[in-house]
């Protein structure tokens, strides 16, 4: 097998991969990705002991155990853009080896759960509520980079989003993936279900206005009323779609839970985002904890 070149796969002189910093020994099978960086450690300090504390510009990376459970928790950073970097390189440690710079022929499979802040695009989901999302419908670009292949019914679901939204007259292609039914079947109860589709900002890609003017000033209401069967779009946020398209294309598990700190529907704002996304930190480990 041909070996991957230097300029490809970027190792450190470590041996760590390039943007993460992190040695493939460094990384766990569970893996809770978080925008913030200083997240990081309001995970970790709910391990029971880190074993490993590396960093490289907003990629903080800490490993360690809660239980008998090994968990590693990684910021990304904000935007699709990040996700690319850090999934393929949370790829690239559990299924390449460094030291041929070849990939291995027994893949690995790892569960990589997203844990972040977004927006409720429903009235009835309330700021500090937890949304785990079914699908990540993305009108972002990154994965038209990758040759994703959809199931019917996620050609069906993105068939109706694009009817319904006439997005695509405005030279947007969306795209969409599914996230894992055996995590998500973990997170029920204290979850509400629905899409998750992603931005590719944070501002006019979400309705917002402050001095510019929106071209689609419509587009947020139509997300809020679209419907497909049982499927209704219930927030958005800017990570999602790009974990689950990239996740579906290399073997991973994925989830993402999302606290409500805002309803765009209500024009509400959570009065303590602190502690609702701590309580989805403490829940949602505790579910991951014991799977």
């Amino acid at each position: 097998m041909k070996a991957i070149e230097a300029s490809e796969l970027i190792i450190n002189d470590r041996g760590a991969i390039y943007h993460l910093n992190v040695r493939p020994e460094e990384i766990a099978d569970t893996i809770i990705t978080v925008g913030d960086p200083e997240r990081v450690a309001s995970v970790s300090k709910y391990f029971d002991k880190v074993e490993f504390k590396l960093a490289h510009r907003e990629f903080i990376t800490h490993t360690g155990f809660i239980g008998n459970k090994r968990i590693s928790v990684v910021s990304t950073g904000i935007g699709p853009d990040n996700i690319d970097i850090a999934l393929n390189e949370i790829d690239a440690l559990v299924n390449i080896d460094f030291a041929a710079r070849t990939i291995n022929e027994q893949k690995k499979s790892v569960s990589i759960i997203r844990m972040g802040t977004c927006g409720s695009l429903q009235g009835e989901v309330g700021v500090d509520q937890l949304v785990a999302g079914t699908h990540g419908l993305g009108i972002d670009n990154l994965l038209h980079f990758y040759a994703l292949q959809n199931n019917e019914e996620e050609k069906a679901i993105l068939s109706a989003f694009e009817k319904h939204t006439q997005i695509n007259t405005h030279q947007i292609q969306p795209y969409i993936a599914s996230a894992s039914a055996g995590l998500l079947k973990h997170f029920s109860e204290g979850y509400s279900h629905g899409i998750t589709v992603t931005c590719p900002g944070f501002y006019g890609p979400q309705g917002r206005i402050l001095r510019l003017p929106l071209k689609m000033p419509h587009l947020v209401d139509q997300m809020t009323s679209f419907s497909y069967g049982s499927h209704r779009i219930a927030n958005f946020e800017m990570e999602t779609s790009a974990i689950y398209g990239l996740c579906n294309l290399l073997g991973h598990q994925c989830l993402s839970i999302n606290v409500i700190i805002a309803n765009r529907v209500k024009k509400e704002y959570s009065k303590d985002m602190s502690k609702a996304v701590d309580h989805m930190i403490q829940k949602s480990l505790g579910i991951l904890a014991g799977i």
